[in-house]
Parts: structure tokens; C-alpha cells; sequence
């Protein structure tokens, strides 16, 4: 009887002991206030969104994964005029702000990220034959484990190469590869 006593006892210590990791576990899953560390690719294109009258849009289709676990991100910003600037400057380099925009990041269980532009540029390289994109954004809140996040600011940082042109060669649709950083 005392060898059952104490076989019974283990059983509930190794239930116990595994119900407590798992409570980590699903703890360890809930977005908590701190840094974001991502790599991301995927695609973009023109959209057919409007965000201000004269103004292009473009749409970002991308994957990836991190300390945040995978997630798929949706951006779509508006570009400004072309400027100069110290930081995209060459003959062969072209300079454009972004002015307008927003992303959805959504976790694999549906969690969602809601992200509000407050900034950006696009540092186009015709020589190099790609692009330095950055959009800057602020973390507006979202569902799930990202439900009532005390803010936070996100950068995305991409480079984006033209892997399809029209009829008369413009490119229209491109390859991403990039990195997200901040904190939420």
C-alpha cells in the first residue's frame, strides 16, 4: 500500500510540475513590453488603395518570424514628391518620403498588431537596380496577446528589387527582403 502511496504522489508532483511549465508556456506566449527583432520577405506592387488624391500607393504582401514567433505582415503606404536628401544622395540615387500609410501584423493563431505610419522614405538605387525602403510606425494596439500593449514604435527596414516589368519595362511588382525592429 505505501508503494502505491508514493507512486501516486510522484504521478501528482510530474502532473503538477507540468501543468505549472505549461502555465509558463502559455504566459511566455502573450506579448509583453520589450524589443522586436524580425526578419521578413515576401512581395510588393502598386495598390489599388487610395490614401491621398495624386499620390501612389504601394502594398506589401510579407512573412517572417522572430521573437514575436511567425507572423504575416500587411503594409500599405503613400509616397510623397521626390527630394533631395543627405542620406540618399548620388547621380544614379533618388530620394522619396513616405506620407501616409498603416500595416497589419497577424500572428499564426489570428492575434492581430495595429500599426499607424508616422514616417518613411524610400532610397531608390538605379545603379544598384534596388531600393532602401524604411516605414516607421506606432503600435496602436490589436487583439489577443497584443491587447492593451503601452505603445511601442516599429521600424521596417526593407530592400525591394524589381523582379517584373510592364509593358514599357517600368517595374510593377517586386521581391522584399527586410528586417523589424522597435519595441512594443
Amino acid at each position: 500500500m505505501q508503494r502505491k502511496s508514493t507512486t501516486t504522489r510522484i504521478l501528482f508532483k510530474q502532473v503538477g510540475t507540468a501543468a505549472l511549465l505549461l502555465s509558463f508556456g502559455v504566459a511566455a506566449a502573450h506579448a509583453q513590453p520589450g524589443q522586436v527583432n524580425m526578419t521578413v520577405s515576401g512581395s510588393a506592387a502598386a495598390s489599388t488603395i487610395n490614401l491621398q488624391p495624386g499620390t501612389p500607393a504601394t502594398e506589401y504582401q510579407l512573412a517572417g518570424n522572430g521573437n514575436l514567433g511567425p507572423l504575416t505582415l500587411r503594409v500599405i503606404s503613400a509616397s510623397g514628391v521626390p527630394q533631395q536628401s543627405i542620406t540618399c544622395s548620388g547621380p544614379s540615387k533618388l530620394y522619396i518620403p513616405v506620407v501616409a500609410g498603416g500595416a497589419v501584423a497577424r500572428a499564426e493563431n489570428g492575434d492581430i498588431l495595429k500599426l499607424q505610419l508616422t514616417g518613411g522614405n524610400d532610397c531608390i538605387d538605379f545603379a544598384a537596380g534596388h531600393a532602401v525602403c524604411t516605414r516607421d510606425f506606432r503600435v496602436l494596439g490589436g487583439t489577443g496577446r497584443f491587447d492593451n500593449l503601452p505603445g511601442g514604435a516599429i521600424t521596417l527596414t526593407m530592400t525591394v528589387e524589381p523582379v517584373l516589368g510592364d509593358a514599357s519595362n517600368n517595374p510593377v511588382f517586386f521581391a522584399v527582403t527586410g528586417v523589424v525592429s522597435g519595441t512594443i
